[in-house]
């Protein structure tokens, strides 16, 4: 994912830019402080987010997004200002973001995340390949899973998607775990699971989504619902009662 930074203040550009690098693998391939430079940019570059201050000389942030906002193909727009007031215009622009200044790495770390999750949603997240068999056993095509950025100690790791066993709901973020790690990702498990691939992983609990192909075993339990454990891992997952008669169609259970 590739963004651009428009900031006619040094100090600032350069404490984004620091923040971007350190808590996404968004790359910055520009740095602009004057709007009109932006739009002669876009005439003939496209980016995928634009970190936009709204006070800039020669044509003002508002302005720009709002030229911007006619591209047929759009760029996110996080606005970056010191002044809550433009807030409510900016959302009228169908900004992805409205981010105050000074800069709070606990407001910028999980806006990130949800940046690059949407754009992994956005631009395809999976990919169809040919394959020899699909999950019948018959001729078809599959889907495979692509990479996915996760964070681990201040660290972003990819993996394939596969890699992932299940994913936990915890207060305000969400837990994943593989066979070898645990990783924590600043979003909700509802925005956790729009990133994955809807044939692979399932919403079975509200707390919990599982990698179907990961399933060892499935326990029957109490109030005819269920509990899944996994091929090396040490888990055991609830199926709440609501979600029983998709997981067990999922399952090929009936």
């Amino acid at each position: 994912m590739k963004a651009i930074i428009v900031e006619d203040e040094q100090l600032a550009r350069d404490e984004l830019e620091f923040l971007i690098k350190t808590y996404s693998s968004i790359e910055i391939t520009d740095c602009f402080e004057d709007g009109f430079d932006v739009l002669k940019f876009l005439q003939e570059n496209e980016t995928d987010a634009i970190f936009l201050d709204i006070n800039i000389p020669s044509l003002d942030g508002m302005l720009l997004a709002g030229n911007i906002s006619k591209f047929k193909r759009k760029p996110y727009i996080i606005f970056t200002t010191a002044y809550k007031e433009h807030a409510a215009k900016a959302f009228e622009l169908e900004a992805f973001d409205y981010v105050l200044k000074p800069y709070d790495e606990k407001r910028i770390a999980p806006m990130l995340a949800k940046l690059e999750a949407a754009f992994q949603r956005d631009h395809g997240l999976i990919s169809k390949v040919t394959d020899q068999h699909d999950q019948t056993g018959g001729q078809g095509e599959t889907i495979r899973p692509r990479r996915i950025n996760l964070r681990h100690d201040e660290k972003i790791i990819v993996k394939d998607v596969d890699d992932i066993y299940y994913a936990e709901a915890s207060e305000k973020v969400t837990l994943v775990y593989t066979n070898d790690a645990k990783y924590t990702m600043p979003m909700s498990l509802s925005e956790f699971q729009a990133m994955l691939p809807q044939q692979l992983f399932f919403r079975c609990h509200r707390s919990y989504s599982v990698n179907l192909s990961k399933i060892r075993e499935i326990v029957p339990w109490f109030n005819q619902t269920y509990i899944v454990r996994f091929n090396d891992l040490k888990a055991e997952i609830p199926v709440s009662r609501s979600n029983v008669k998709v997981f067990k169609q999922r399952m090929h259970l009936e």
